[in-house]
């Protein structure tokens, strides 16, 4: 069975979506359509701009959806039994699914970026890759760290999993995780803590929006990152994604919850190939692929 992933923030490039704009018309038009939606000219922005412009979170966010969206509308052998995303990426895979419009899922997503820069811009905080422990005694240690607010936010593959929180809490979590034996506990370039308490301000923005938004039942299902689980019901799927914001990406339980249904093909569908990697991990024996 074929499972189409989509990727989240950090996968962006300058240039990216620019062959996708010269090559297709369909492409272009879908292009031209986010820049009236959104009122400014992302595509110039993806095609020309900075690594520094690309990097902000109300660029970053609907620029990585848009590639990954038109890249799935564009491929004639697009055909997915099964999608999921990762973080940001759900928005992408509900698209893809037909749970979403391009449009609707592009304006939640745009404000889903301002929301969460506004959340991070309320309190220092950030986030941390922590590789080679198991993921109990990650989440073990995190809750020792006292008076701060610290958790497991990222469950990437195993022997890689992200905390989220404080800047604090992250400083004194890194320390005693490295004690506990991590190989390393690395601070990660990222404006404030995803998936964690502190995303809450967010969360009540994007909740209004998301009820606010007509989903669909779509054509397959959409495993999604707060319970790693298969749902094609549209009012479950709004409630997940409400809840994804300050709630745990489970990816490593994502793919493996797949391949446990039957998924052995996994085609990354947008830029990079983060997800391949992670899923070479999770599953060395599936394979592997990008659109």
């Amino acid at each position: 069975m074929k499972a189409y992933l989509f990727p989240g923030q950090g996968s962006q490039f300058s240039g990216m979506g620019s062959a996708l704009y010269q090559s297709s018309k369909e492409a272009k038009d879908l292009f031209e359509l986010a820049n009236q939606v959104l009122g400014f000219e992302i595509s110039k922005i993806m095609f020309e701009g900075s690594d520094e412009e690309l990097k902000q979170t109300k660029v970053t966010q609907p620029a990585i959806f848009l590639h990954s969206v038109i890249l799935a509308k564009t491929t004639s052998a697009f055909s997915p039994e099964m999608v999921a995303g990762h973080s940001l990426g759900e928005f992408s895979a509900l698209v893809a699914n037909g749970a979403l419009s391009f449009e609707d899922g592009l304006r939640l997503v745009y404000q889903r970026a301002l929301a969460m820069q506004k959340a991070c811009e309320m309190s220092p905080s950030g986030m941390a890759a922590i590789l080679g422990l198991e993921d109990s005694k990650v989440e073990e240690i995190c809750a020792t760290i006292a008076d701060e607010i610290v958790i497991a936010a990222n469950y990437n593959c195993p022997g890689q999993l992200v905390i989220s929180g404080s800047n604090l809490g992250i400083e004194k979590a890194c320390v005693a995780l490295k004690e506990a034996g991590a190989k390393r506990a690395l601070p990660l370039p990222v404006s404030g803590a995803f998936h964690s308490p502190l995303m809450e301000p967010a969360r009540i923005e994007l909740e209004t929006a998301i009820h606010k938004t007509t989903f669909s039942k779509p054509f397959c299902p959409v495993y999604q990152n707060v319970n790693a689980l298969p749902c094609i019901d549209a009012a479950t799927i709004k409630q997940n994604l409400i809840a994804q914001l300050t709630a745990p990406v489970r990816w490593t339980q994502t793919i493996q919850n797949m391949v446990t249904d039957g998924a052995n093909v996994f085609i990354e569908c947008g830029p990079g190939k983060v997800l391949q990697g992670l899923v070479k991990k999770i599953s060395p024996s599936s394979e592997t692929a990008s659109v």
